[in-house]
């Protein structure tokens, strides 16, 4: 028994110190900085693969999809919502105007997520079924929205990071 609690003394006090330094110097400020990069390219590429999918099968299909739910000038709606989307994710993907943007681009999640996701729940993985081996899944609930939103907050309230032209907007200023 001394000899663990020796053995803990050295190692930070912790049964896991031996994780403690490796993994310090993993999430040590230097690091730290590169975080919001997977952020700007996950929800960028991800606004804008959502927004080519509503252009490439026509702005008038995902139109007639808004004039069903009821939603008021859904052709006006439906290119808002996809150029949101493409330049909104493109802004966010390069780290420009990531503040500005993000209002519009959260915007469009609070309507998709009031309107369509709130009555599927939270979870946006519903496993239905399972046929020749191939799953097939429900509607998507609204967890996918909140977790854009937050990530869009991050950035916004954390800053655009390393290789953001907000960044180098900011030091010609």
């Amino acid at each position: 028994m001394d000899e663990l609690t020796q053995s803990l003394k050295r190692e930070g006090g912790s049964r896991f110190g031996f994780l403690s330094n490796p993994l310090a110097s993993l999430a040590g400020p230097s690091v730290a900085v590169w975080a919001p990069l997977p952020l700007r390219l996950i929800v960028g590429y991800g606004f804008m693969a959502h927004g080519y999918a509503k252009l490439s099968r026509g702005p008038e299909v995902f139109a007639a999809i808004l004039h069903t739910i009821g939603v008021p000038a859904p052709h006006l709606i439906a290119w808002l919502t996809i150029l949101t989307e493409l330049f909104g994710g493109l802004a966010v993907l390069l780290g420009a105007f990531v503040p500005l943007v993000s209002l519009p681009m959260a915007a469009v999640l609070f309507v998709a997520m009031l309107t369509v996701h709130l009555p599927y729940g939270f979870s946006s993985i519903k496993l239905l079924n399972v046929t020749d081996g191939r799953a097939q899944f429900g509607p998507p609930g609204y967890e996918l929205d909140l977790l854009y939103i937050a990530c869009l907050a991050a950035l916004v309230f954390g800053g655009s990071g390393p290789l953001a032209i907000d960044r180098y907007l900011g030091k010609k200023r």
